[in-house]
């Protein structure tokens, strides 16, 4: 089985950048401390700076189902959530790889 990835487009509220961000990196320690859960990352598009997209490495559909359904999971995705406007969720799976070298 490939590797899953979770993206997420994030549009935070005006004003509510600097708490999105202290409140995704707490929900995303919590994620990545659990089963089957590889590296998070968040970037920002430079584009359109309002606006975050974020990945995180999965070792299968089943570790992605299990964070979802876990008790913890709404209540800090609450908290991430409090502060944005649009958000855009999505799970990818891994069809090629190119390259890996240094």
């Amino acid at each position: 089985m490939s590797q899953i990835y979770t993206t997420g487009s994030w549009t935070p509220h005006t004003g509510h950048e600097e708490a999105f961000l202290k409140e995704w990196e707490s929900f995303m320690d919590w994620a990545t401390a659990l089963p089957g859960a590889g590296e998070a990352v968040l970037t920002r598009d430079q584009r359109a700076p309002e606006r975050f997209v974020s990945f995180a490495v999965w070792e299968s559909m089943e570790a992605v189902s299990g964070w979802k359904q876990h008790p913890e999971f709404k209540p800090r995705m609450g908290r991430v959530q409090e502060h944005i406007d649009k958000f855009a969720p999505t799970e990818l799976d891994v069809v090629r790889r190119i390259g890996g070298g240094a």
